[in-house]
């Protein structure tokens, strides 16, 4: 135990070196950084619950050649000319823009102590230092500022005066639309094709959806753009499958960005806050859009879980990876698995070092397993892959009566966590090691006493920065088989 105090200690001596060298730095700053850093600094003492943060739908950069006939009043009032981003304020999504990175990963590091405290206790061990993009905290000279490393950029669109279409995102705490100039965070080209397709939308006289009166037709739009590829997939949710002008509506969307390779039509008539509905069918291009991780290609459909940071994903997938410790003739569970990404990469490099494996995936959602599926005859691991469309939870259930063989069991969940029948059954199924990646620390901290006292030890714990300028931590752990 003395040994685990120690090392708490070392690091939080670091944080506070960390804190206090960018006090100095920061002190001639003027009072409206002062209050943003105030502001961020409220997050430290406590690991907030990830999910309250992930909204996609961002700021909007306007690209017409004039303005918008109705700009929401709350935008004209919350610009900022100083700040890095001129709606700062009035968004929300990025509280510690203004704060120094390294500032940033050190509030984070010590959010995660202070959660993981007792788990690290019981385990005598620490948590790593957090990754940051491309840099790990600790490390020595100046810290980058992270900027467009978002590939995923949606928009609500509502109506205007006069048969205008709205568009941008949200204003905290409301359902007002905010229009602004930019998203720094956002891949770059992103907000334009989103703004452009409220101009198209207007010129045909598309109506935007009136969520208050639940009249009209387009609801959202959300762009995802390749990171090692240039490829581009935009997705219109619109209330109802027939629109006015449909096919140039389309083709003008498609037009919007040369890269743009698909364009997908979501109908989502129910009323509430869910962006897609049950129903997408593709209007122009390929079915999928393709990107790489880790070597591996995937081909990405319009409504399968795909990471919004990439290069991060790449980091955390890797963590992962190394923590499962594959060995000849394993057999890997990837629950939760998505499009295939985590246990696909793993396969991979597992292949590419002679290492044969077997590799099983389970998630429920049929779009995400088709593209699994596919993703596997991508990468040439068909023979050696296979999807079931599936709960984790039954599957894993069922996989546990049957005395099923479990070498190591990969767990992505969703914000919720792992349920403790999953976890349960996990730990009947005896792997010798389980990873576990996690958008929201505080239900992983939840989740990893159950699977302690299920006869698994903690070897680290290691926190991510998925999505710097928030208080947003992902996390991997790595347990052991007693």
């Amino acid at each position: 135990m003395a040994e685990s105090r120690a090392k708490r200690k070392a690091r939080r001596a670091l944080i506070e070196a960390a804190e206090g060298s960018e006090e100095k730095k920061s002190s001639q700053k003027s009072k409206s950084s002062q209050d943003a850093k105030g502001k961020s600094a409220k997050g430290k003492a406590k690991a907030k619950r990830p999910g309250s943060r992930r909204n996609e739908d961002k700021a909007s950069q306007t690209r017409s050649k004039r303005p918008y006939k109705n700009p929401a009043p709350s935008a004209r009032k919350a610009v900022d000319p100083k700040s890095p981003c001129s709606i700062m304020k009035a968004c929300g999504g990025c509280t510690a823009l203004n704060r120094p990175y390294k500032k940033q990963l050190a509030a984070k590091q010590a959010a995660m102590e202070e959660l993981f405290a007792s788990l690290c206790e019981r385990e005598d061990i620490a948590v790593d230092p957090i990754r940051g993009m491309g840099v790990t905290l600790g490390d020595p000279g100046k810290y980058p500022a992270p900027r467009g490393f978002r590939h995923k950029a949606a928009t609500p669109f509502a109506p205007g005066k006069e048969g205008a279409v709205r568009c941008g995102f949200f204003e905290r705490g409301t359902h007002k639309i905010v229009a602004v100039p930019e998203c720094p965070v956002e891949a770059p080209g992103a907000r334009q094709i989103l703004n452009g397709i409220a101009r198209e939308a207007e010129r045909l006289h598309i109506p935007a959806f009136n969520e208050d009166k639940h009249l009209g037709l387009l609801r959202y739009a959300v762009v995802r753009c390749g990171w090692r590829t240039d490829q581009v997939m935009v997705t219109l949710v619109t209330a109802q499958r027939d629109l006015p002008h449909a096919q140039e509506f389309f083709e003008a969307v498609a037009a919007l960005n040369p890269h743009i390779v698909t364009v997908a039509q979501n109908i989502n008539g129910r009323p509430g806050n869910a962006i897609l509905g049950e129903e997408t069918r593709i209007v122009y291009g390929a079915e999928c859009m393709r990107d790489q991780l880790l070597g591996c290609e995937f081909d990405i459909s319009p409504t399968a879980f795909y990471q919004t940071n990439p290069q991060q994903t790449e980091l955390l997938y890797q963590l992962a990876i190394d923590g499962m410790d594959l060995q000849q003739g394993d057999v890997l569970m990837d629950a939760y698995c998505g499009s295939g990404t985590i246990g696909l990469c793993a396969a991979k490099a597992a292949q590419d070092k002679g290492v044969g494996i077997m590799l099983l995936g389970v998630e429920r959602n049929h779009a995400g397993i088709a593209d699994a599926r596919r993703n596997a005859e991508l990468n040439g691991l068909t023979r050696s892959a296979w999807f079931m469309a599936d709960d984790a939870t039954d599957y894993i259930l069922d996989a546990a009566d049957n005395n099923e063989r479990v070498d190591v069991l990969s767990i992505d969940p969703p914000r919720a966590g792992s349920t403790p029948e999953f976890l349960e059954a996990a730990c009947a199924l005896k792997p010798r090691r389980i990873t576990y990646i996690s958008c929201n620390p505080v239900t992983q901290e939840r989740d990893l006493h159950q699977l302690l006292d299920g006869g698994y030890r903690l070897l680290k714990i290691t926190p991510v920065d998925m999505f710097p300028h928030t208080d947003h931590t992902e996390t991997v752990a790595v347990l052991e088989r007693r």
